[in-house]
């Protein structure tokens, strides 16, 4: 589904792309790991078309991104911070991202598993960071895609959100979607991470399992192998 050669990107000075090369084809969740700065967010910009790299090619089910903006009709995103008028309901939110996406959209089962009905004639500025993020979610799962990008999915969620957003991905994967998530819960990449891509400055360092990376680093606990990983590449 995604294949990435050769991945560069600078902002200025700063190289923060060095060389990526990726390629997911099977259905799954995978976490895009690292600590601030290591290139997460430039990598999944570069997918979702919002960061032009410098060098290097994305395609997407085959096809190279660079040549036309609608393959991200097949992606859902949920960016980490959404920025939305605050003025407007949830209600016409929703109505206006249907709108601007096109096609159809399966909200109603989502905003009743997140307990929205409630909310919809309400501003999004009186609403609580928990409820906007589940607001959010809703908008990156609606739209049936095949691949998901989920930015620090868990923010201000209430544990019967987290559970219910764990039921959600299961399913999705169960569907054939394809997840990339990034996050700094490491028990949440533990319990659903089929794969993690660990990022240290601008280069993929490690790519496998949970477990492959404890045994790499002769640990059993998940925390302590990224801690031990960090700590081995800066020593």
């Amino acid at each position: 589904m995604i294949r990435i050669e050769n991945l560069y990107k600078r902002f200025g000075r700063n190289e923060v792309l060095k060389g990526i090369d990726l390629q997911i084809e099977s259905p799954g969740i995978y976490a895009v790991l690292g600590p601030n700065g290591s290139g997460k967010t430039t990598l999944i910009k570069s997918i979702l078309g919002m960061v032009i790299p410098d060098k290097g090619e994305i395609f997407f089910k085959g096809n190279d991104i660079s040549k036309s903006p609608d393959y991200r009709n097949d992606i859902d995103y949920l960016p980490q911070i959404a920025n939305f008028p605050a003025n407007l309901t949830v209600k016409e939110i929703f109505s206006m991202i249907k709108d601007l996406r096109g096609g159809q959209a399966s909200d109603q089962e989502l905003m009743a598993a997140f307990g929205l009905s409630p909310f919809m004639d309400k501003r999004l500025n009186t609403l609580s960071g928990g409820t906007k993020q589940k607001v959010n979610i809703v908008l990156s799962l609606m739209f049936n895609s095949k691949l998901i990008i989920l930015d620090e999915p868990t923010t201000g969620l209430d544990p019967v959100a987290l559970i219910r957003l764990k039921e959600l991905l299961l399913q999705e994967k169960a569907a054939g979607k394809t997840i990339l998530i990034t996050t700094h819960i490491m028990q949440f990449v533990e319990e659903m991470a089929d794969e993690i891509v660990f990022l240290l400055e601008g280069k993929i360092h490690f790519r496998g399992s949970v477990n492959g990376l404890k045994e790499r680093t002769h640990t059993s606990n998940f925390e302590k192998a990224i801690a031990q990983t960090l700590t081995h590449h800066y020593a």
